[in-house]
């Protein structure tokens, strides 16, 4: 029996080298058993993300409708609803508004840089080579596009349904707002796999009528990295887009409301917290998938390149196959059965609802990887590759849980500190981020060195590759954080919804935290296999001697240190977009509180103003008192402010490879990219987990109950714990500082690694020329000029600036406050100045 099963797979396997050299086809124009089974996994993908949609659609946001029984005792939820449709509806016209925004500016770039790229690749090599290129390039731009719209939407969407899922029948509204905000992230994950797998492999398949013959695939694959470079750049948009808009709502929202009003966090009242919800899709939801959609077909390019023989070209795109079922398998096993208590429910129990989904698509993608390397050949050794990076990409998610969860010593550290000020917790924070980077690296380290010892640059590649594959669930995971942040916010903008929703939303928001940070954390480490996958790419299309490329080099150690200059730069720009947008934002804020008296109540007499006095001191606002802010006018500035703002960071990042590469020569360019990796890499892993630390150090204080004594006032009006206020007030500063680090500027520079590989491995065949350093300088004068002009009308029109947005909007506040009563004590104004 041994023998004929054995005697069967040789047969297999000779039929199968028969039959096929590139996926499993000889005749390169017909699609072939291997290739309908591929597309029939991305249909799969396709048509679950519809399923999850359609359950979604389930959960109706309009009142009055009976999703709720008639003896419900929360059934007077269901008239007082209706204000939730109005957020909603408010919110979704902010989405949409800043990704039609943001997309039309995206839609511009990928015009004019396609007509660059042809032009370059055309006199480089040849017109179809440089138009093969241009269509693969515009192909993944509006793939990765079409993700980020599919997936925001969808998520805008499903944040008020959670919130009336959460107010549905006892006892199992925690677990029908759990499904709506993890369905939500399951379909923009298996749309966004499904799309970057079938699109990639469409295009392939197109350029194979072309490029007919073996010899002719290292061509081709020069033309289909044009894919790869279109999605990261709209991925590169969408991020520090998307992270500027969210972390300027968010401080704008919070300085202004909690710190000098004195009203809650998502108090309707606040004119700037619509744009905070807004910016917690845009960011969190849009941005992350942006970023994974470019690691993911990133790898898959990457494998493919470096691949020596047919059956490693087959397989990246077998195992991202295997991936969307083993991931559809883990999804359907994600459930829960808890109940939700705040701050107090069983975060582990709630954690494992999703880890068993997680682990199940894992071990079934073993398997089938298994399958995969067995009717391959046996490829084991690249098994063993595909097993290094799943289990890399766990580990590191649990090493960032571990430093980011307020359940560990380093974020209960932080929040101790907050006894001695904010400049001790902003001390500890940092070293807490800094000391995070070590496990990190080292488990890196020691994936990347096992791969290549076992299967070279290709082994690195595959490793990146399983990291990946089961992204559906992976990113399903990550998008549910969002989601059940802003249903939490919708129900707590609503003062007619009970204590006890809230409560479950809190419970989704507490898991949503970690998935949150550990998904930060899976990125980074795809995001290195991925670019240092595309460098080793890069190094065999520009056919590079490695004899050349020593460290000891003065050209490229000249370019590895340009590199790693490259993040601090990308970190520092994005940062201080952050705070300029932020200024402008505050200023709106503080007018609307201040000096709109054309914002006026029902009775005629009751403006803003008054309304933010009453919720200070805790007083309840009848309906006909009650007063609605000019939201829009936050959501335009947020647009319009980060729209501005992400030009530059994303232009130099798409520019440096360019003139580097043609100025000075591919070795100078491969320093920079190694320099590039390698001091990214450690920036981007500090600012996640600093700033994921520092915001669970402040939901600590919720936790344990610091926020609530930091309140408690005695009978003369004193505060009857002021340690517990100041302690409070020190971890509120600290999250402050971390969340650009956390949501902007670390999560950006996972793109900018990854775009500057993917924009080198695009230029590589103009580069197998370049015998000697400066040889082609002439070419590197354009992008370079193109760098110069595009800083000096930056500088110009004041996006590039050292002036201080917000000296100058506190001295015109002031000016203001004294012209007029204030809402806050001079001693809080001073505070703020």
């Amino acid at each position: 029996g041994r023998r004929l099963v054995t005697k069967i797979g040789r047969v297999a396997r000779v039929r199968w080298r028969a039959r096929g050299r590139i996926l499993g086809a000889v005749d390169k124009r017909r699609m072939t058993g291997v290739d309908v089974f591929i597309f029939a996994a991305v249909g799969v993908g396709i048509c679950f993300a519809a399923y999850n949609f359609a359950v979604i659609q389930r959960t109706k946001v309009n009142p009055g409708r009976t999703y709720q029984p008639a003896n419900s005792p929360l059934i007077a939820v269901q008239a007082e609803l209706a204000k939730v449709e109005q957020i909603h509806a408010t919110i979704d016209t902010g989405a949409k508004a800043f990704l039609r925004a943001e997309y039309t500016i995206c839609v511009q770039f990928l015009l004019a840089f396609s007509v660059l790229l042809l032009i370059l690749t055309t006199v480089g090599s040849s017109f179809a080579e440089g138009l093969f290129t241009t269509v693969a390039f515009l192909v993944g731009g509006f793939t990765s596009i079409a993700s980020g719209l599919c997936g925001m939407l969808v998520a805008v969407d499903a944040n008020a349904r959670t919130t009336v899922a959460a107010a549905s029948e006892p006892p199992s509204r925690l677990t029908a707002a759990f499904n709506v905000a993890f369905r939500a992230g399951a379909v923009m994950g298996f749309a966004l796999c499904a799309l970057g797998l079938g699109v990639l492999l469409a295009l392939l398949l197109a350029y194979r009528v072309h490029f007919s013959d073996v010899s002719e695939w290292a061509t081709m694959m020069d033309c289909v990295a044009g894919f790869g470079l279109g999605g990261s750049s709209v991925a590169m948009f969408g991020r520090v887009g998307g992270g500027i808009y969210t972390k300027a709502a968010d401080v704008g929202a919070d300085l202004v409301g909690k710190v000098e009003a004195g009203i809650d966090e998502d108090d309707p009242h606040n004119p700037a917290v619509i744009a905070d919800n807004v910016g917690d899709n845009v960011g969190d939801v849009a941005g992350m998938g942006a970023d994974l959609f470019e690691s993911y077909v990133g790898s898959i390019i990457a494998a493919a390149t470096l691949a020596k023989r047919d059956n490693e070209i087959a397989l990246p795109f077998w195992l991202s196959a295997c991936g969307v079922v083993a991931a559809m398998i883990g999804t359907m096993a994600v459930s829960t059965n808890e109940k939700g208590e705040g701050w107090n429910s069983n975060l582990g129990a709630l954690m494992w609802a999703l880890e068993k989904g997680t682990m199940l698509a894992g071990v079934l993608f073993l398997g089938l990887a298994a399958a995969c390397c067995h009717l391959l050949g046996g490829m084991w050794g690249a098994y063993i590759c595909v097993l290094i990076g799943l289990a890399c990409g766990m580990v590191i998610g649990k090493i960032t849980e571990y430093f980011t969860s307020f359940d560990f010593a380093p974020v209960k550290s932080i929040k101790a500190r907050g006894a001695t000020g904010p400049a001790t917790v902003t001390i500890q924070g940092l070293g807490v981020g800094m000391i995070s980077c070590v496990p990190t690296i080292v488990v890196l380290v020691c994936a990347i060195l096992g791969c290549a010892a076992i299967k070279g640059e290709y082994g690195v590649a595959i490793a990146a590759v399983g990291m990946l594959a089961t992204l559906g669930i992976t990113l399903a995971t990550d998008a549910y954080g969002p989601v059940a942040d802003n249903a939490g916010g919708l129900a707590e903008m609503d003062p007619a919804i009970p204590d006890e929703v809230r409560c479950i939303t809190d419970s989704l928001d507490a898991l949503g935290n970690t998935t949150a940070a550990t998904g930060k954390g899976f990125a980074i480490g795809s995001a290195v296999l991925t670019s240092l996958s595309l460098l080793a790419a890069f190094k065999e299309q520009a056919q590079l001697d490695v004899s050349l490329l020593a460290v000891t080099d003065p050209y490229v150690l000249s370019g590895m240190l340009f590199g790693a200059m490259l993040p601090y730069m990308f970190a520092a720009l994005t940062m201080i977009s952050v705070g300029k947008a932020a200024a402008e934002i505050i200023m709106e804020v503080r007018d609307q509180f201040h000096n709109r008296p054309d914002l006026v109540a029902q009775d005629g007499k009751t403006t803003l103003k008054d309304c933010i006095i009453m919720a200070s001191n805790g007083e309840p606002i009848p309906p006909h008192m009650d007063v609605i802010p000019d939201s829009n006018k936050c959501v335009a500035i947020s647009t319009k402010s980060s729209v501005r703002e992400m030009i530059a960071p994303g232009a130099y990042a798409i520019l440096a490879p360019l003139f580097v590469g043609f100025l000075v020569g591919p070795r100078c360019l491969v320093g920079m990219l190694a320099g590039g990796i390698g001091s990214g890499a450690m920036v981007a892993i500090m600012m996640s987990n600093a700033g994921g630390a520092w915001d669970n150090a402040k939901k600590y204080c919720e936790k344990d109950g610091t926020k609530g004594l930091s309140k408690v006032k005695n009978a003369d009006g004193s505060l009857a714990h002021p340690m517990k206020k100041t302690w409070y007030d020190a971890c509120v500063v600290g999250d402050t500082v971390g969340d650009p680090f956390k949501d902007t500027s670390g999560p950006a520079l996972n793109i900018l690694i990854k775009l500057m590989s993917m924009v080198s491995l695009t230029i590589a065949p103009l580069l197998k020329t370049y015998d000697k350093h400066w040889e082609f300088y002439y070419w590197g004068f354009p992008p370079l000029g193109l760098f110069v002009v595009l800083t000096a009308a930056l500088v110009y029109t004041g996006i590039l600036t050292w002036e201080d947005p917000i000296g100058k909007m506190l001295d015109e506040g002031e000016k203001k406050v004294e012209s007029a009563p204030s809402v806050v004590s001079n001693k809080e104004v001073e505070l703020v100045a």
